[in-house]
């Protein structure tokens, strides 16, 4: 199990991470935009980040553009993200940590894997992903 944190933007992800990149001498990797997404985004939010990492020496983040139907605010733009390599755990946890708080995003089969998105009782956001 790997844990990490994932940063929310409200389109200006790419800037953010150029940024971050020269401020900790890393590099932006795995860059994905939501142009070839089955994602309902606008065609004009195509070009916006749907998944990037910033890594180098002591530093890995993930970030991504929140679709613009995701209100975001000083207090949601970080989630915790899990990634497991067997999906029965992902599922066990996903419902551990979603119990008591809110499911944004039911924890079942997507393009990539299998994910879901909550927060939990104590009000954190939590991303759990399964690339099995």
């Amino acid at each position: 199990m790997k844990i990490q944190a994932y940063l929310s933007f409200k389109g200006n992800c790419q800037e953010a991470l150029n940024y971050y990149s020269e401020l900790f001498d890393a590099e932006i990797i795995n860059r994905q935009t939501y142009e070839d997404k089955k994602i309902d985004v606008p065609s004009s939010y195509r070009n916006n980040l749907q998944h990037a990492e910033l890594k180098g020496k002591n530093v890995h983040i993930m970030a991504y553009d929140a679709s613009p139907d995701t209100p975001l605010n000083n207090g949601n733009q970080i989630h915790m993200s899990i990634a497991v390599t067997d999906n029965t755990e992902g599922k066990n946890l996903f419902e551990s940590l979603s119990k008591g708080g809110q499911i944004h995003h039911n924890y079942r089969e997507r393009e990539w894997g299998y994910f879901g998105r909550c927060t939990d009782k104590y009000g954190i956001g939590w991303m759990v992903n399964c690339n099995q």
